[in-house]
């Protein structure tokens, strides 16, 4: 869902103002999966989405045990291929929340925010004497939960379901908004997107970020940002799309 400059209806306009318009395209580096609900949300604020994934998710087969007290999940992507089961389901945040429902899940609370809520909302709700936790994550992801669950007395079975690793390059529509300044902003959704673009991104186009905001989701991806010459870096309030589309 890329928009150019050739959308925008009425008769064409130069001088400074003109670029001012032409610049309000938003990169949007999160995973293809993803991507589509976000450049929806960016449209509707007025901006032109660009898609520019930094991410591409590879499934993993694993064998899942029957008898756990409840699911928890570090976010969406961990959900594929899972069919519903007459156990609690605790997800990291309210957008993998609602994927888990419109899947089947009938029993789902959100933590709302991070891996710490999420360790804090099953410590809230489960026993730490029953049945094993199942904490379905991506690789890399899930250990501080994990950690942070047995500290606090349960017992953890821990798979990892995916791996997300980089795309062999940016896409020509990303890069094609870079080369003519049409970018008002990037959103940056997790540290990997962020670590990401910063080794795809041609070191010849680097100076063109100067006119564009990066906009992070948390700390470790807006630390990252960092190493690049942005107009800023901004970080969002909490680690929610609503809370990184308002630095828009």
């Amino acid at each position: 869902m890329c928009l150019s400059d050739a959308d925008s209806s009425g008769p064409a306009k130069s001088g400074p103002g003109a670029r001012g318009l032409a610049r309000r395209g938003v990169l949007i580096t999160r995973q293809a999966e993803d991507a589509g609900p976000t450049a929806d949300r960016v449209a509707a604020l007025g901006f032109a989405p660009v898609l520019a994934p930094c991410l591409v998710i590879r499934r993993r087969a694993v064998t899942l045990p029957s008898d756990v007290q409840a699911v928890l999940v570090t976010s969406g992507n961990a959900l594929a291929g899972l069919t519903p089961w007459p156990v609690p389901l605790l997800a990291v945040g309210d957008v993998t929340a609602r994927r888990a429902r419109a899947m089947g899940f009938a029993q789902v609370k959100s933590a709302g925010r991070d891996g710490a809520a999420l360790v804090e909302l099953a410590a809230s709700l489960m026993d730490p004497g029953g049945l094993p936790l199942l904490l379905l994550s991506g690789s890399g992801q899930g250990g501080a939960v994990a950690a942070g669950l047995r500290a606090a007395g349960f017992r953890v079975i821990r798979r990892v379901v995916y791996a997300a690793v980089a795309p062999a390059a940016l896409p020509a529509d990303a890069l094609s908004a870079l080369r003519q300044d049409r970018l008002h902003a990037a959103l940056f959704l997790s540290a990997e997107t962020a670590q990401n673009f910063i080794r795809l991104l041609p070191p010849a186009l680097a100076a063109n970020l100067g006119n564009i905001l990066a906009l992070a989701i948390g700390k470790p991806a807006a630390d990252a940002l960092h190493a690049l010459p942005w107009r800023q870096v901004r970080l969002a309030r909490s680690p929610t799309l609503d809370d990184v589309l308002a630095l828009l």
